[in-house]
């Protein structure tokens, strides 16, 4: 069964087309990672999802259910922007304020079960204000826990964390799909976003270009060797010839040969052409790669 389904979704500003007949599936238990430059309209369509913004056309259904219906709308769990805290209220008093207008049951209860999944159990005594980025981003998932959501509405959760913080809301966000729990989540960090997605959808000018799995991105991102010669000009040409692809990254300045084994491409060059090797890897396409050549595809 598919969570989010979105049939021809538009939503207007005036003139300004910010989401253009878009059409998205992610599959109940995903970590489903939206993609797209800033302005493709990712955010809006995550606020059409949750209700705060009305649809100008489209369909959006959730569990197979209108997204309007009040029995999956208090299965969602929304995380946009920041959490609106109180500054001068402790983490546990805006997790109270935010218990009660969800109108929680056992609310002590609830608030020290969601601080204790992400790890901010000895910070719910200190005021908002002197929480750092990344506790403050952890509190925002703690405000969306609340009630124990099958859905998780996440925009840019990860922006700004430093490798501890990335790695905490990895654990997280894994640890809540192995329980059930459906996350949409949008980044710019697309090397954190690969870690963990186990499907992807990447957004251009309000339009879906594509959707994938983990395992179909994993299969369109070829491996490759990676060096450094005595002569890289020369040994690129060679390569080329030899192997079909071989390409100087404007990057790194290494030869990229696609299709071959390491072993082959050094013996290759020293055996046959007396040209030396003095670096040698074997590599994979990012998805941060993959995505910026699917970007530039769409321009030409």
């Amino acid at each position: 069964m598919y969570a989010i389904e979105i049939n021809g979704l538009t939503k207007r500003f005036g003139e300004k087309v910010a989401v253009n007949g878009l059409t998205m599936s992610v599959p109940e238990g995903a970590i489903y990672g939206f993609i797209g430059e800033n302005g493709s309209g990712k955010s809006t369509t995550e606020k059409c999802i949750c209700g705060l913004l009305p649809l100008s056309g489209g369909e959006i259904k959730l569990w197979g259910k209108d997204y309007r219906d009040q029995t999956v709308r208090s299965q969602i769990g929304v995380l946009i922007e920041a959490p609106g805290c109180f500054p001068n209220y402790t983490v546990w008093n805006n997790m109270k304020l935010q218990a009660a207008n969800l109108g929680i049951q056992n609310e002590d209860a609830e608030i020290r079960r969601v601080l204790h999944l992400v790890r901010m159990d000895g910070a719910a005594s200190n005021k908002f204000k002197n929480c750092s980025l990344g506790m403050r981003q952890r509190i925002g998932i703690a405000f969306a826990l609340l009630g124990n959501p099958k859905l998780l509405v996440l925009d840019e959760p990860i922006n700004g964390l430093d490798a501890d913080g990335m790695r905490i809301m990895r654990e997280i966000l894994t640890n809540l799909s192995k329980n059930g729990t459906t996350v949409l989540i949008s980044s710019h960090i697309l090397g954190e976003l690969e870690k963990i997605a186990t499907h992807y959808g990447i957004i251009r000018g309000g339009k879906m270009i594509r959707e994938m799995t983990a395992e179909e991105l994993n299969a369109d991102c070829p491996t490759y060797v990676a060096l450094r010669t005595t002569d890289m000009e020369r040994a690129r040409d060679i390569l080329q010839r030899a192997f079909g692809r071989a390409d100087i990254d404007e990057q790194t300045g290494e030869i990229r040969v696609y299709g071959a084994y390491a072993e082959n491409v050094a013996s290759y060059l020293w055996g046959n052409c007396g040209i030396a090797v003095s670096e040698l890897r074997t590599a994979k396409i990012s998805l941060e790669e993959y995505y910026i050549d699917l970007m530039q595809e769409g321009r030409k």
